[in-house]
C-alpha cells in the first residue's frame, strides 16, 4: 500500500509504462504495460526478482487489490523483459532505453526542490553465488566462484 501511495505522488509506474512501445492488438491486450510494469516494480520492490515468482504471485490476493482483477502470470510479464530492438512477429513490447535513462534523471532532479550542486554517487557490487549453468553467469576470481554481479548506484548521501 506504501509503494503504491508513493506511486501516486510521483506517478513513476505511468512514467515508466510511457516507456515502452506496445505494438499489440489493443482489441487483444488483457493486459496493458502499465499494469505488467506496475506488476513488476513492485514485485521487484517486495524481493522478488525472478518472473518465476510471478505464476505464484498472481495469486496473492493484496496484489490483486492493486489492480482489480488476477496479475499476469510469468510468461505475459516476459514480454516487458525481453522486448526486442525492433518491434517482430513475436515482440511487439519495445523498450526505448534513453526515454527510461532520461526519466531517471528527471525523477532524481524532481526529488530535490532545486537542483543539487554536486550529486555522489556510490558504485557497488554484491557477488550472488550461482549453483548450475544459469544463464549470464560467470566465474570470478575475487569471490573464487560463478555468480552474478549486479552493479548498484545510490545517489546522495545515505
Amino acid at each position: 500500500m506504501l509503494l503504491r501511495e508513493a506511486d501516486r505522488r510521483i506517478r513513476l509506474i505511468q512514467r515508466l509504462a510511457a516507456c515502452f512501445d506496445d505494438h499489440r492488438d489493443r482489441a487483444l491486450v488483457r493486459h496493458p504495460v502499465q499494469e505488467m510494469v506496475a506488476q513488476r516494480v513492485y514485485a521487484l520492490a517486495l524481493g522478488y526478482e525472478d518472473l518465476n515468482d510471478h505464476d505464484e504471485l498472481r495469486e496473492d490476493p493484496l496484489l490483486a487489490l492493486w489492480s482489480g482483477k488476477r496479475e499476469p502470470g510469468k510468461s505475459t510479464l516476459n514480454r516487458i523483459e525481453l522486448g526486442a530492438e525492433r518491434p517482430s512477429r513475436y515482440k511487439k513490447i519495445h523498450c526505448r532505453q534513453e526515454a527510461v535513462d532520461a526519466l531517471l534523471v528527471e525523477v532524481l532532479l524532481e526529488a530535490h526542490e532545486e537542483a543539487p550542486d554536486c550529486i555522489v554517487l556510490d558504485l557497488d557490487v554484491t557477488d550472488l553465488p550461482l549453483h548450475g549453468r544459469q544463464e549470464g553467469r560467470f566465474f570470478h576470481g575475487y569471490y573464487d566462484e560463478y555468480c552474478y554481479l549486479p552493479l548498484y548506484i545510490f545517489a546522495g548521501e545515505h
